[in-house]
């Protein structure tokens, strides 16, 4: 498929497609005459590229994770990835809950210590 269909299907300007590419974090796709000509895998990266930008995650650690052997996306390698990144989001979630929990007693320590009704 032509990359004015692959942004519609990623919702990825052209521009970021290009620079995605220029960045190697895609495989240079082939070409028929002028036109880059992409495959489904290449969509399915792209998509999973812009996810892991939304939740954070750096074109630097994409990099490092997406990697072709013999020409073939390594997904086990993005798989462990996104594994471990899970792991870090629950514990990001384990902490703010702990936060919330200390603020809601600070909240509460208020409430007996001081009268705020006066």
């Amino acid at each position: 498929m032509y990359i004015g269909e692959v942004s519609k299907k990623t919702s990825l300007s052209i521009k970021a497609i290009r620079f995605y590419e220029a960045k190697g974090l895609i495989n240079p796709p082939k070409r028929v005459g002028r036109y880059r000509v992409y495959q489904a895998a290449d969509v399915d990266l792209l998509i999973l590229i812009k996810q892991a930008k939304q939740l954070g995650v750096s074109l630097s650690q994409l990099k490092g994770v997406i990697v072709y052997q013999d020409g073939k996306l390594d997904w086990l390698r993005i798989k462990l990835f996104l594994a471990e990144l899970r792991v870090q989001l629950k514990a990001k979630i384990a902490d703010l809950t702990a936060n919330i929990a200390n603020i809601d007693e600070c909240s509460r320590q208020i409430d007996t210590d001081h009268s705020l009704s006066d």
